[in-house]
């Protein structure tokens, strides 16, 4: 069994002496998922919650808190921190929101705690974002995934069964903030082609040229918000042809003209 450095000879608490270690590069990832109601869900992605820009507002507050682990945590370093990252990979089939945070510095102990922090207060103020919405939103999966650097060397975390492994870059696209939603990491497990990118971005186009909201117009259309949803984030090649033609009906255009 590993001996607890945070203890010291006579098992009181105290701060490691990193001194004598060497500066090394360090970086550590970490995950925390919320999930929500499909109206929470909806009101996020859409950028109608009511306290404003939720994923925005959780980014900044995942980047400070990694900046206040040692105020926070008794016996952690403060570190000059060189990168503190938040992403977020929605899941419209869960009605989930995972977030990413990556932080990096050039020290002598490792960011894995920065990271762990920044995730989870991520996830806390999305809570308190959406709380007007959803109350009964549940907070899981807080873990580090990955760490390098260190005389401990390289730390990657299993899968789960309860959430996918962390996506590569090459398997997330980018999806075009709406005015208030921010940046979000969407996550495909396939390329579907440039195609299928391109009726994508087309489709993304003329929502934001007509101002439709998928909850309004997918009721309006008589379909289910999600296939919306899924297509905008990546988890579907399209829509069948009813749907699209739903869809089209509802806009009062051609089926063509919402991916031209």
């Amino acid at each position: 069994m590993s001996k607890l450095s945070h203890l010291d000879a006579k098992g009181a608490a105290h701060m490691v002496d990193v001194s004598g270690k060497p500066v090394s590069a360090r970086e550590a990832k970490a995950e925390a998922t919320i999930l929500l109601s499909e109206d929470a869900f909806t009101a996020v992605m859409e950028g109608t919650a009511p306290k404003g820009d939720v994923l925005a507002t959780a980014r900044i507050a995942g980047i400070m808190a990694a900046k206040k682990v040692p105020e926070l945590i008794p016996l952690c370093h403060p570190l000059a921190i060189a990168k503190a990252a938040l992403e977020f990979e929605p899941d419209p089939s869960r009605h989930a929101i995972r977030i990413i945070a990556t932080v990096a510095t050039t020290g002598q102990t490792g960011v894995e705690m920065e990271a762990l922090t920044a995730a989870s207060v991520g996830a806390l103020t999305l809570y308190d974002m959406i709380k007007a919405v959803d109350k009964s939103a549940v907070i899981e999966q807080v873990r580090l995934l990955a760490k390098s650097g260190g005389k401990s060397g390289d730390y990657k975390a299993p899968p789960t069964k309860t959430a996918a492994p962390p996506a590569s870059p090459a398997s997330k696209a980018r999806v075009k903030p709406a005015p208030l939603m921010g940046e979000v990491a969407a996550p495909r497990a396939r390329s579907h082609g440039a195609a299928a990118d391109q009726r994508r971005e087309a489709f993304r186009a003329f929502m934001t040229s007509r101002r439709l909201r998928p909850t309004l117009w997918a009721k309006q259309a008589g379909v289910s918000s999600g296939e919306i949803l899924g297509f905008l984030t990546g988890r579907s090649r399209g829509f069948s042809q009813e749907v699209a033609e739903k869809l089209a009906r509802a806009a009062r255009v051609q089926v063509g003209d919402m991916f031209s």
